[in-house]
């Protein structure tokens, strides 16, 4: 299976919050990862950045914000032009879902972990 460079949202060096088991998850299975949190840190090798870097080439993005929190990343998700944006449980946001399509990104409401574990990613 071919790496897909992901975009966390809402990343955590907490081993309890879904951004971190993500995180994780997908390194585990090989992909590259860039990292978004509140916090500078780390989880394995990969830095949490505090603001989403301009970086070429992201297959997905993944959230794990609330609908409040993504709005200050709108201008950045679309800029840079995924394939897909997927919307966690808890994340789901008709108003950026809105916008991706209008900009021709796929979007879905899923659980990145389910999708991981059962080879769908």
């Amino acid at each position: 299976m071919a790496s897909k460079k992901t975009l966390v949202l809402g990343a955590s060096e907490n081993p309890a919050r879904y951004g971190f088991l993500a995180v994780n998850k997908l390194l585990n299975n090989g992909h590259e990862v860039v990292a978004v949190g509140k916090r500078k840190g780390k989880i394995k090798d990969t830095d949490i950045l505090t603001e989403a870097p301009s970086v070429p080439d992201i297959d997905t993005v993944t959230l794990y914000l609330n609908p409040a929190n993504q709005r200050p990343y709108y201008d950045t998700i679309l800029s840079l032009k995924p394939k897909r944006i997927i919307f966690n449980p808890g994340t789901e946001n008709p108003e950026l879902e809105e916008l991706a399509e209008k900009n021709g990104i796929a979007t879905m409401e899923a659980c990145t972990l389910v999708l991981l574990s059962t080879n769908q990613y």
